[in-house]
């Protein structure tokens, strides 16, 4: 969800600054990039993918986070905040506050038109440079559609993608799958 740059800023001052600031903010290479409100439909169709993930991972030792929980690519220093993530196993964490997340194993946005391009180009770039990432999910608010990239076993993204025959995607990772009628439910009559 990114705008223009406002300021060059260190690490440091940046994470400060946003422990405290109301609008959230992405971080890249010295530049603070303020982040775009959602959209109603976006917000239903994140909060549904949230509404599953948890119902399918209650006895899993996993956590599913919304869109308030920071993520750190350490490779790039992208920080940003994807709009759902899922860690199994041991979280890692920048520091003690434990609001920066190191290592999601599955990463799902929620596209928009402000940001679509962004989070098929640069930002899969960053967040493939996650070592602990398996599944990048992309959910588009204009039709009903899902498509799923995964690190095969030669650590290549392999693309899958839901539809009419498909009408879901199995997150193997997780062991999770997300239904199209589920994910898109209440969302038909509303526009993007």
């Amino acid at each position: 969800m990114q705008q223009q740059a406002v300021s060059m800023i260190s690490e440091a001052e940046y994470i400060e600054q946003e422990r405290t600031a109301e609008i959230k903010s992405e971080y890249y290479q010295g530049e603070i990039f303020a982040m775009a409100g959602a959209s109603r439909k976006h917000n239903l169709i994140v909060a549904n993918v949230i509404g599953e993930l948890r119902y399918q991972l209650k006895n899993k030792p996993c956590r599913t986070y919304p869109s308030d929980m920071r993520l750190k690519t350490e490779a790039t220093g992208l920080y940003t905040y994807p709009d759902v993530m899922v860690v199994c196993g041991d979280e890692k964490f920048t520091d003690e506050r434990q609001d920066t997340l190191l290592n999601p194993d599955v990463i799902i946005e929620v596209l928009s038109d402000s940001t679509e391009s962004y989070d098929r180009g640069r930002k899969f770039q960053n967040y493939r440079k996650v070592g602990s990432l398996k599944e990048y999910v992309m959910i588009s608010q204009h039709c009903r559609k899902i498509e799923r990239f995964h690190k095969n076993e030669k650590q290549q993204w392999v693309l899958t993608e839901s539809d009419k025959e498909n009408p879901s995607v199995f997150l193997e990772s997780i062991g999770c799958e997300l239904e199209l009628s589920e994910i898109y439910d209440k969302t038909e009559d509303i526009s993007s």
